[in-house]
């Protein structure tokens, strides 16, 4: 699992479906920030929203839950849980976000560990793991899948196995912050993007805040002291690639809605069937590249402690699906979307820190010039 698949969902909005305004009636900006997110959190891998109709099994889950105590009358329950849940479930988001993210560059860095695609493959077979048996024991509902359904989402997984490769490699090469900061660009993709294919325009804001973005990028590029080419020429390529993700995802998810048995595809079922069909690929891709080679002969996989690291950043990738869950539904969208935001400082000033990045003045302005682009760019989207 990546990071990489939170980013996708970063600054779309689109109308939940069967959502229609009475005729004659003006929607507030409100009423579409959460229609939209909403829509957002129930469509992508990476979207933080699965479907109440089967989402988690068990007494007492209403459409309003995710499996939460309620009381008779279908209200959440009062007291402690619902002062202190906010807090505790924004906590375990960020920790997880940012877990997986430092997890996944010790790996990759600190041990030196050579095979991205391999790291990516193990990760991904855990995720499928979890949820076969969070699946088997009534925890979870997830779709059954069928030929049908794989033959549409194989453009969209073949994409998605890009944008992880691609995310791996540009880590290994690249420190945490100046990833963070060239990670924007994904958003002026994807808005291009919208523009020609959906001909959906962005407010003025939206386009300052993007414009910012670009500027950061390429003065963090010129001033990082550790510039590697080909560390960013795999961050370019994840950019472009996570961008064709989420609007290739778009396209697709209509037809595979109505290729399931219920009519919708729920958070952890895209999750299995994005790892799932990801397999084969990676299998495909680690003979491709010789890694297998370099597995069997590399001293890192006799060290116990790498198994730890790369089990926990796997881990912690398929947590986020989780506690972003969770941490929707005890505050809302535009909380969400700006923790996301802020959430970026510290995991850039901890990948600086703990990774020893070697720093220069304008280089460190650049990327809190680039954090704030994001910050900006966040609340852009919501006005």
């Amino acid at each position: 699992m990546s990071d990489f698949k939170l980013d996708v969902v970063l600054g779309q909005d689109f109308p939940e479906p069967g959502f229609r305004p009475e005729k004659g009636k003006t929607i507030s900006g409100a009423e579409k920030i959460n229609a939209a997110v909403y829509k957002i959190f129930s469509v992508n891998f990476a979207g933080r929203r699965a479907k109440s109709d089967g989402f988690f099994r068990g007494n007492g889950a209403d459409s309003d839950s995710l499996g939460l105590p309620n009381g008779g009358d279908g209200k959440r329950e009062h007291g402690s849980g619902k002062k202190y849940g906010p807090l505790i479930s924004g906590t375990a988001y960020c920790i997880s976000s940012c877990g997986m993210i430092l997890l996944n560059k010790i790996a990759l860095s600190t041990y030196n560990f050579n095979a991205g695609i391999s790291l990516m493959f193990y990760q991904n077979l855990i995720s499928c793991l979890v949820v076969a048996v969070l699946s088997l024991s009534g925890v979870v509902s997830v779709e059954k899948l069928n030929w049908k359904l794989v033959r549409v989402w194989i453009p969209v997984n073949v994409i998605f196995v890009g944008m992880l490769v691609s995310g791996m490699y540009s880590l290994k090469y690249i420190n945490i912050a100046m990833v963070t900061i060239l990670k924007n660009v994904t958003n002026i993709i994807t808005a291009i993007g919208e523009l020609y294919i959906f001909r959906k325009h962005q407010n003025q804001k939206v386009w300052t805040a993007m414009f910012l973005m670009i500027i950061s990028a390429i003065s963090g590029g010129i001033t990082d002291l550790s510039f590697d080419s080909m560390g960013y020429t795999w961050q370019i390529m994840n950019c472009i690639l996570t961008a064709c993700y989420s609007l290739t995802l778009r396209k697709v998810m209509d037809t595979a809605k109505q290729l399931t048995r219920s009519g919708s595809l729920n958070e952890i079922s895209m999750v299995l069937l994005n790892n799932l069909l990801s397999l084969p690929f990676g299998i495909i891709l680690i003979l491709l590249f010789d890694e297998w080679e370099y597995i069997i002969t590399t001293d890192v996989i006799k060290l116990p402690m790498f198994w730890v690291v790369a089990t926990a950043s796997g881990l912690l990738g398929l947590a986020i699906s989780f506690t972003s869950l969770w941490f929707l539904h005890q505050t809302g969208p535009t909380t969400y979307s700006l923790v996301g935001s802020l959430n970026k400082i510290p995991l850039s000033f901890a990948g600086l820190v703990l990774f020893k990045v070697p720093l220069s003045l304008p280089n460190l302005f650049s990327i809190f010039f680039g954090l704030f682009a994001g910050i900006f760019f966040a609340r852009a989207k919501m006005s």
